[in-house]
């Protein structure tokens, strides 16, 4: 077997370890513990948070700050006015693709 196909393996073990010991843990509980269910209601934001952030402006390991950040601006504004979603991302691209164009 190749190293590829080991590391692919290995991973994939990983991965159907962790999914499954959620529920062979927590399997017999009706509920889950308080404090564990503030923490599961509390993770997405931040989560998501940081996902639009590196993919903004994180570049070839390193910070860059270029038109991806006005399009991001415009969304937050968008969403800051309640529009939906297709608004925001419409909003996004267009300010993003202006931005290419004008610099």
């Amino acid at each position: 077997m190749s190293e590829a196909v080991v590391v692919m393996l290995a991973l994939a073990l990983g991965t159907y370890a962790l999914k499954a010991t959620g529920p062979l843990v927590l399997g017999g509980r009706e509920r889950l513990p308080v404090w564990l269910e503030r923490l599961a209601l509390l993770l997405p934001a931040p989560l998501l948070m940081a996902l639009v952030a590196t993919s903004t402006l994180v570049a070839d390991r390193s910070l860059v700050i270029d038109e991806r950040l006005a399009g991001l601006a415009a969304a937050a504004l968008a969403l800051w006015w309640r529009a939906n979603f297709i608004v925001v991302v419409v909003a996004a691209a267009a300010t993003t693709a202006v931005v290419r164009l004008v610099t």
